[in-house]
């Protein structure tokens, strides 16, 4: 009992996602057409993705260059900045929550001898820069890969449908820099941070670099998927087999309960029909509400199976990465982390984050009305 209470409190998401889909499983027994709910290439995707990125952070990879940024910085403002644009760039290429990972800790050591108040500010900035800038790619975040490959959308048509509002979140994060205090920074911490000892495999950081192009082709259709998880699983079981360990399983636990749960639903013609009628037309507002209570991504898989208007759950389910402290769950990572903090407010942080989201979210949400 302890275990699965301990369990829920870390993988909340994981645990519902399970009990629904077994619940669902009542009401449509298993059959032949259950694999049909699962969607492959986004679990395999998925996968290899988060093992390449295991492998690069394991190198040293982004704590070298995350390092090498701040090196410069003797304040606040600038070292925010740049740590933030960091935060912003990386969580293109790895996720939003791999770029907290790697950036938070070494965010907190640097700004040690700043106010809380410039700590709290400066985290929820960075968070609120991994969350939007893992907007532009279908690699950026799960429900990105999820929605670009249920929907069958391309590389290049994923971009232009984010980078307008990619662009304009940037200029929006940039402009809030000006509310970091400018306070001196503490060389011993700054220091400290910047000459932490890294180490770095660069034959390592080659050779993951190399599959994380492969796996690029592959999320571009030009390299069949069910080829990728096999380059995958020979060159980790060749080169570092316990890695695989590192990668996130209840992730993938979770898009498969939701597979189920969303097929089983769609065979039960009074919800399916119900569900459908009041997401038609509504997809941004509907996918950002949801996102507030049960975060994007399980949300993403969850409305996917009521709309055909992908493009709309692409811009709903991203910008629902704002509001709630649980509409990301990368989000969480960030507050988690702050929370182990000596001295740390958990109260304020949620203060903070929630009104610095919901201004961000507003912004945005009133620019899609006007451009769209």
């Amino acid at each position: 009992m302890n275990r699965l209470k301990k369990l829920f409190s870390k993988e909340p998401i994981l645990i519902i996602s399970g009990i629904l889909a077994f619940i669902s499983c009542f009401f449509i027994h298993p059959d032949r057409k259950y694999i049909d709910y699962i969607n492959f290439r986004t679990l395999v995707l998925l996968f290899c993705l988060m093992a390449v990125t295991c492998g690069l952070k394991k190198a040293g990879a982004f704590d070298y260059v995350s390092h090498k940024l701040i090196s410069s910085a003797s304040h606040a403002r600038r070292a925010v900045t740049l740590l933030t644009i960091f935060s912003f760039l990386l969580s293109m290429f790895v996720t939003n929550d791999v770029a907290l990972v790697t950036m938070v800790p070494l965010t907190l050591i640097v700004l040690n001898s700043v106010s809380e108040n410039t700590i709290i500010l400066s985290l929820v900035e960075e968070t609120i820069a991994a969350n939007l800038g893992s907007m532009l790619t279908p690699f950026g975040n799960p429900q990105n890969l999820f929605l670009s490959s249920t929907y069958n959308i391309s590389f290049m048509e994923f971009i232009k449908l984010t980078a307008f509002y990619t662009i304009l979140s940037f200029i929006l994060i940039m402009l809030q820099m000006f509310l970091i205090k400018n306070e001196s920074l503490n060389s011993t911490d700054k220091d400290q941070g910047v000459s932490e000892k890294i180490n770095i495999d660069v034959r390592s950081i080659i050779l993951y670099s190399v599959l994380f192009i492969v796996a690029i082709l592959s999320i571009l259709r030009i390299l069949n998927y069910w080829i990728l998880l096999g380059i995958i699983m020979i060159f980790f079981i060749i080169y570092d087999f316990r890695l695989l360990k590192e990668v996130n399983y209840s992730l993938l636990f979770t898009f498969l309960f939701f597979f189920i749960l969303i097929g089983n639903l769609g065979r039960i013609d009074a919800i399916y029909d119900f569900l459908k009628k009041m997401i038609e037309g509504r997809e941004v507002i509907t996918s950002i509400l949801c996102s507030q209570i049960m975060s994007n991504v399980p949300c993403a898989i969850l409305l996917s199976g009521f709309t055909d208007k992908g493009t709309s759950l692409i811009i709903g389910t991203n910008l629902g990465g704002l509001g709630t402290l649980i509409a990301s769950m990368a989000s969480v990572i960030t507050f988690q982390l702050y929370i182990k903090k000596e001295g740390a407010k958990p109260l304020k942080y949620i203060a903070v984050f929630t009104i610095m989201n919901l201004i961000d979210l507003a912004i945005l949400l009133a620019l899609h009305f006007i451009i769209r």
